[in-house]
């Protein structure tokens, strides 16, 4: 088993930025702005797949991602989703490559866990995991039909994620050097080539759309960006 070295700055991220950062982070609401215009007219998206309704909800009826016409760097994201039945989508920060977005983007995954299907599966494919690299340490995402608040803090190579005001993971991008196995020994999926270490810090902010056949709905999408 490979033992971690606690530097001091490790220490820092580990154990006290959820501490400093929960009151901070998810319960702040100045500053914020919505990531998307009302009509979409700044959202990168296939035309005729993603809509949002009279209430804000937006929703797609394919798998294809929206994107954010800007690229983001060091910044907070707040949003609110709701998953169905078998629901398997993701949030994707530091988006490099539109095309090629699977190995050039990083995923904090949301899923139904309550499912047979997701709830049995890898536990870094599971809800609030950075996908098919790290679980999250618990799993505290909502039965289907109910929203969902998550928070994803991205600053440099460090990302932590809130759901529904507890932090369930953080991690940073710097240890993950291998195309074929994470830190922790698992085997990383094949499609995930790209070592995260290599990747840009700084990208386009997107959603997966209906993928696996079940739908997920998001309201409520907020960037800041950190100084």
């Amino acid at each position: 088993m490979k033992i971690m070295k606690l530097t001091p700055i490790r220490f820092l991220l580990i154990f006290l930025v959820p501490m400093i950062a929960v009151p901070m982070v998810v319960a702040q609401e100045n500053g914020f702005e919505a990531l998307f215009e009302a009509d979409l007219s700044n959202a990168l998206f296939p035309e005729g797949i993603w809509t949002v309704d009279e209430n804000g909800i937006l929703t797609a009826s394919a798998d294809e991602i929206i994107w954010s016409e800007l690229e983001y760097e060091d910044v907070i994201l707040k949003l609110e989703f709701k998953t169905e039945h078998e629901t398997n989508s993701g949030v994707f920060v530091y988006g490099s490559d539109r095309v090629e977005w699977i190995p050039n983007s990083i995923e904090i995954q949301i899923a139904d866990d309550y499912s047979a299907r997701w709830g049995n599966s890898r536990r870094d494919f599971q809800c609030g995991a950075f996908f098919g690299r790290q679980a999250a340490y618990q799993s505290t995402v909502k039965e289907p039909g109910e929203w969902n608040q998550m928070t994803v803090f991205c600053h440099g190579p460090v990302v932590v994620v809130y759901l529904n005001g507890t932090c369930v993971n953080l991690f940073d991008l710097r240890d993950f050097t291998n195309g074929f196995t994470n830190p922790d020994g698992s085997k990383v999926p094949s499609w995930l080539r790209n070592p995260p270490a290599t990747l840009p810090t700084k990208g386009h902010i997107g959603f997966q759309g209906k993928h696996a056949g079940a739908p997920i709905y998001f309201r409520n999408i907020r960037v800041k960006k950190l100084p």
